[in-house]
């Protein structure tokens, strides 16, 4: 550890869980590391947090501050006195933005410290009347298209965990990101753990204040808002045509940008593209299933054994969590947004398919670990299936959603098999799954659901994992399909300097729908990049 010339003292140490629970156990912990006497500092402030439980006993790595009361007044707080969106002045040019999830709201925002008005459009609904159409889609089967888990105010994040976990490599930019979430009221713990979570429960309070940030400063915010078309003159945007989804009257807006920050689900946007003839690409993705175990069983075989609740009843020990990878035959199979304490979501944006996904509540107390175990999709697979083109992928992503929700019933009922019965590959038998997703599950044989190309990879990588993790194929493991909405089947070309559409000036592709992020927090940091583009010019 090093000292300022302030006189703090800053590096990394290594603690215990219950040592970093104790603010007296981890000064004597940095005490010791500097070879000071008791009572040398007075008071440690954790930088960063990480979990090492690649051994027995489990640790936690800690980049941390320390120092004496006359220096306390120094120790690192998230400056959120510096995150400002102003009122727009009056008459200022105004940029439309399309969908408001990670991506739309972070260019909005970005728009308006640049003096850029930005006019946002949401097919969907406000978190608060979204939530009755996520009910109905639950207990009664019905798919409002508009208005579901991926579409509504902050799209398929605000209901998909909050997880921030990004490989960016930018890291002012990512802890910038963070702190806009902190000032609209996220836990500043985001900003101190190696792999940040927010929690399904706590994002639509965020996310609605994200949008009032917007309205204040002269920001357009419209819901119930679909873009149908857009014109063009010149080879440059020149308008738009919104629809409104519930009255069904028209719109024409001009505008001469365009964020088309829709998501990796509005299918319709790329049947859009594609028919006005704008370049697309098909774009390689993940497909297979969500898997789910007891909480109990992963915490055990992550921990070593160790309880993560001490004698205090202090959570000594978040959730534990995995990540797995192997090569099957040259396929990769991973697993894909893992959900500890969590449950397993219906995420059709169709009447006709079944779409899962997986999310946990900032606590992450449920007893169900989740996680998707996906299978990569290359050209390869898509074209022996008989899909291809620039929409190739997708159509092969939707024929798999639309044949399990044909073997579930026809309904929102999900296929699902027993973990041990699928690497048999032998039916599962015997009452409904003990499983968290609440629309109710169908057993079936998933072999004889999954293409070969999808299920053979997934059995061989099970029984990988297995070996990874003692006992993975475990007796209470339940599979459930389909895992398929990983990220965007297609691309939507742009220019790397510009940032726009090669085939139109003023369109610019961004976040997850356009094949640029991988996760709430780079489709944010695409969001502000395109932003940022966009009133470099203006």
């Amino acid at each position: 550890m090093e000292q300022n010339d302030l006189g703090v003292f800053k590096g990394q140490i290594r603690a215990t869980p219950d040592q970093a629970l104790s603010e007296e156990q981890l000064i004597e912990v940095v005490e010791q590391k500097l070879g000071l006497q008791k009572g040398g500092i007075s008071w440690v402030h954790i930088l960063k947090r990480s979990i090492d439980a690649r051994n027995a006993p489990v640790m936690l790595q800690l980049v941390v501050e320390a120092g004496s009361e006359d220096n306390l007044k120094h120790r690192s707080l998230p400056q959120l006195d510096a995150i400002s969106f102003p009122k727009l002045p009056d008459g200022a040019s105004h940029v439309l933005v399309v969908g408001s999830g990670p991506a739309g709201l972070y260019a909005a925002l970005e728009l308006i410290r640049n003096g850029i008005k930005p006019i946002v459009v949401e097919r969907g609904k406000m978190v608060r009347e979204r939530r009755r159409d996520l009910a109905a889609l639950t207990k009664d089967h019905i798919v409002n298209p508009e208005s579901n888990y991926c579409f509504g105010e902050g799209g398929a994040g605000t209901y998909s965990d909050g997880k921030l976990y990004t490989r960016a490599k930018k890291r002012g930019h990512v802890m910038e990101s963070l702190l806009w979430l902190v000032a609209h009221g996220a836990d500043p713990d985001i900003l101190v753990d190696a792999h940040p979570h927010i929690g399904t429960n706590r994002l639509p309070v965020i996310i609605s204040k994200m949008r009032e940030s917007i309205e204040n400063a002269g920001g357009d915010v419209r819901f119930n808002t679909k873009l149908t078309d857009f014109n063009s003159k010149s080879g440059a945007v020149s308008g738009a045509t919104l629809l409104n989804v519930k009255t069904g009257a028209t719109q024409e807006i001009e505008c001469k940008q365009i964020v088309l920050a829709t998501g990796h689900s509005a299918r319709d946007i790329f049947y859009l593209l594609y028919d006005k003839g704008l370049s697309l690409e098909a774009k390689e993705f993940a497909l297979g299933v969500r898997v789910e175990h007891p909480q109990s069983f992963i915490d055990s075989r992550q921990y070593h054994g160790e309880e993560r609740v001490n004698n205090l009843d202090e959570e000594r020990l978040p959730a534990a969590s995995y990540t797995l990878v192997c090569q099957i035959k040259g396929r990769g199979v991973h697993s894909f947004c893992m959900c500890p304490g969590g449950i397993i979501a219906p995420c059709a944006t169709e009447q006709q398919e079944i779409v899962t996904n997986g999310w946990s509540p900032s606590k992450r107390n449920n007893p169900y670990a989740n996680s998707g175990m996906v299978v990569t999709i290359d050209e390869d697979v898509w074209t022996k299936a008989g899909y291809s083109g620039p929409l190739g992928a997708l159509e092969y992503q939707r024929s798999v959603e639309k044949a399990c929700w044909k073997a579930a019933g026809e309904t929102q009922r999900a296929p699902a098999q027993r973990l041990t019965d699928f690497v048999a590959n032998r039916p599962s038998s015997g009452p409904e799954a003990d499983c968290s997703y609440h629309p109710g599950t169908t057993f079936v044989n998933l072999h004889d659901v999954l293409p070969r190309e999808i299920a053979e990879p997934l059995k061989k990588g099970f029984l990988e994992f297995d070996r990874k993790i003692r006992g993975f194929i475990h007796k209470d493991a339940i599979l459930v399909a389909p895992e398929s909405r990983t990220s965007s089947p297609v691309r939507i070309p742009r220019d790397k300097e510009s940032l726009e559409h090669p085939d139109l000036v003023g369109l610019y592709p961004c976040g997850e729908g356009g094949g640029y992020a991988g996760g709430i927090l780079s489709a944010a940091m695409d969001g502000r990049r395109v932003a940022a583009q966009i009133a470099s010019i203006l």
